[in-house]
């Protein structure tokens, strides 16, 4: 069923239109005992989990944090947000982060919660991970556990401070133990991802404003977690009545093993924004040059 599935998403090569599958942004994609699970940005009071289902539907299965029930945010004025969640299975438990807005007045923060399983239930440690202050915002955060060291990275940060922080986390994936000094990234505005390949690391991130059409996926390659980073350029950017693409995540398929990237955008916009409404999460397979390199995502042949 997920191979077949699969193939019907992948429906963006060959000059079609990738088709989007599930309302929200901020798509974080994991693929766990064969089943690929998707943690977007959507009612902002929740954070939900989302599947692929016997039926070639992607159905919303679970909620795994409500904002009513954080004991630890206190200052509920202005109206405060869940967004950006990220999952990570590890040491035999799940890792659900996420941040926690907005940014002014109220100081921008990373939360985290314990889960039993991709589904959750999901308990939250009672504490912010991160609070932001002094022209950083913590935002957007993404954890990584480094396949050849061991060690646990949290990427965090950008938007009006378009600022990359990292860090390291303890063995028990909620506490930071320092922060690890990185050069800032060419074009980064916000929405950091992670991944490795074949002995290379790929920093890939949104750059412009996320409301309009210079709002884009960039990447940089690197030999390790941290740098340095060699940029790579766009690697997807707005097309035709799509605009907007970005705050994106890489996974691979549980039944093929190709890589896929995981992205919203505006759908049937024109001009350059700024827009309104409801994003639109879509999955599309990526290719690699042999190089290493990333072959630029095309979303559509269209043109206005």
């Amino acid at each position: 069923m997920i191979a077949l599935l699969t193939a019907l998403l992948l429906a963006g090569t060959g000059g079609a239109v990738a088709p989007s599958v599930l309302p929200g942004a901020d798509p974080f994609a994991l693929a766990d005992g064969g089943k690929l699970y998707i943690y977007p940005t959507a009612r902002g009071a929740t954070l939900d989990v989302w599947s692929a289902h016997a039926d070639g539907r992607w159905h919303d299965d679970a909620t795994l944090l409500r904002l009513k029930d954080l004991t630890w945010i206190r200052d509920r004025a202005p109206e405060h947000y869940l967004w950006a969640p990220d999952m990570i299975a590890a040491y035999g438990k799940y890792y659900f982060y996420y941040a926690v807005g907005p940014q002014d007045p109220t100081p921008s923060r990373l939360g985290v919660a314990v889960c039993d399983g991709p589904e959750g239930p999901c308990s939250d440690i009672g504490k912010p991970l991160l609070t932001g202050g002094r022209g950083f915002e913590a935002i957007d955060p993404m954890v990584f556990v480094d396949p050849k060291s061991g060690i646990r990275y949290l990427y965090a940060g950008g938007s009006n401070g378009a600022t990359l922080k990292v860090y390291t986390l303890g063995p028990d994936m909620v506490t930071i133990e320092r922060e690890v000094p990185v050069a800032q990234p060419p074009a980064f505005t916000e929405g950091v991802f992670m991944h490795f390949r074949n002995g290379i690391y790929y920093l890939s991130y949104s750059h412009g404003h996320y409301d309009r059409s210079d709002y884009s996926v960039r990447y940089a390659m690197a030999v390790s977690p941290t740098g340095p980073w060699k940029y790579r350029g766009v690697l997807l950017a707005s097309e035709g009545r799509f605009k907007g693409p970005g705050h994106h995540s890489f996974v691979q398929d549980p039944a093929t093993g190709d890589w896929l990237i995981v992205y919203h955008r505006w759908e049937d916009k024109r001009g350059d924004g700024p827009f309104a409404g409801e994003r639109r999460t879509v999955i599309q397979k990526i290719d690699y040059l042999p190089t290493g390199e990333i072959a630029p995502v095309k979303m559509t042949e269209q043109v206005e």
